[in-house]
């Protein structure tokens, strides 16, 4: 494989409109280091303003124990001068790990994923972890990002803190998730030296998945991505695998894709190849809905 010249992403094609503001939960844990880190950088590489969120909330729970010493709104009192805390704690995390960078700070009392959502509109873009330990009261579970925040969400894979971009991999499928993760990747895949567009298809829809990808490539080309078609013929189930594989040979550390998944009983239900990618990223991911 040809090498090419580390830089930061975003570096060339200045006519894309690109991500102005984004956006990212802070928390006061460690695990949330990498993650701002990683916003910071990318905010930093692209001149672009970075908004830190804080947010918490607590779960509904069952009345104290009426002998414990504590009425019901004392442990309310309680829980929310320890949210109060956390947020501060993570304001100074957050101010910590985004040193350098073009930052505003807000903070909400909500569930994260919620707040996410909610204050979505500031920005072009949302970056979010794999799936944390805190719960849903502390952290936002990136699939909850996903499919509620109507943004690009780049979800950061475990101690990685910059995205380069150079070489992209799209997990291409013909769905409308995928055609806008596409159109909302634009700014990365117009920066890029080598984006692959991927099919991943039985052998016997080879001959279309090659029409499709070649399609999108040749689409992409006239926005000036240096775009270029590949299909990968699998008896197996082992989709994300392949995905994965064909981007660990082209040496790429972003894949963009579309997140697949419904709604039942309140819990998002997804594919395969979207929930490994969404809560086992093994390299930066970009997904839309």
């Amino acid at each position: 494989m040809q090498k090419t010249e580390d830089r930061p992403a975003g570096q060339v094609a200045a006519c894309t409109p690109g991500y102005a503001t984004i956006m990212v939960h802070a928390e006061p844990e460690a695990g949330a280091s990498a993650r701002v880190a990683a916003a910071a950088q990318l905010a930093r590489d692209l001149g672009a303003r970075l908004i830190g969120l804080g947010a918490e909330t607590f779960d509904p729970f069952p009345t104290p124990d009426p002998f414990s010493g504590y009425a019901a709104g004392e442990w309310v009192a309680l829980i929310q001068e320890q949210i109060a805390k956390d947020l501060k704690a993570a304001e100074a995390a957050f101010r910590r790990d985004a040193a350098g960078a073009d930052v505003e700070w807000r903070t909400e009392q909500a569930y994260p994923h919620e707040a996410l959502a909610h204050h979505a509109r500031a920005a072009d873009l949302i970056v979010a972890s794999g799936r944390q330990a805190g719960g849903r009261a502390r952290s936002a579970d990136p699939a909850d990002v996903v499919m509620t925040a109507g943004r690009p969400v780049l979800i950061v894979p475990e101690g990685r803190r910059r995205l380069r971009a150079d070489v992209i991999v799209v997990a291409w499928k013909n769905t409308r998730e995928c055609r806008r993760a596409l159109d909302d990747a634009l700014p990365f895949l117009s920066a890029a030296t080598d984006v692959i567009v991927l099919a991943v298809c039985k052998p016997d829809a080879a001959d279309a998945a090659e029409a499709e990808v070649a399609d999108v490539a040749t689409s992409l080309r006239r926005h000036g991505v240096p775009a270029r078609g590949q299909v990968s013929p699998l008896d197996s189930a082992a989709v994300s695998e392949e995905i994965q594989r064909v981007a660990d040979a082209a040496g790429a550390d972003l894949l963009v894709c579309g997140a697949f998944g419904h709604s039942r009983l309140r819990e998002w239900v997804f594919g395969g190849v979207t929930d490994d990618f969404i809560h086992r990223p093994g390299r930066f991911i970009l997904m839309s809905h």
